[in-house]
């Protein structure tokens, strides 16, 4: 009977875990179909891990944007020095499918004119 418990347990735990990164935003599930292109001022920058991300204020709104894991996103070029606060940025993506968050996974970030394509894949033709 304790054996059967510990396997309950070990079930609710893992279930758990994966409602963890689900709120996390791994991966391209919580997105919104359609491309979104969102302008704005960078306010934070972060390239670590699980994924870089930023914080933009897009007229009057603040909005998440996650990038690619770090390795992606310094592949693209995207690395520490290219874009500081106070920059402007374009963002190409997809936005949250909840319309109440501000929220999006960025393919692309440009800065002064230059693509940083952080997932090649799935950015727009130039």
């Amino acid at each position: 009977m304790r054996v059967l418990s510990r396997s309950i347990a070990a079930a609710a735990v893992a279930i758990l875990m994966g409602t963890g990164a689900a709120v996390a935003h791994h991966g391209w599930f919580w997105t919104a179909d359609g491309e979104v292109v969102l302008e704005g001022i960078v306010q934070e920058i972060y390239l670590g891990n699980p994924h870089a991300t930023l914080k933009v204020q897009a007229e009057d709104e603040l909005w998440h944007v996650d990038l690619a894991p770090p390795s992606r996103t310094a592949a693209a070029g995207f690395v520490e020095g290219v874009a500081e606060v106070g920059d402007e940025v374009i963002l190409t993506g997809q936005r949250s499918a909840d319309m109440d968050e501000l929220a999006m996974k960025a393919v692309r970030v440009t800065v002064d004119g230059v693509n940083y394509d952080v997932y090649p894949d799935r950015a727009p033709d130039s």
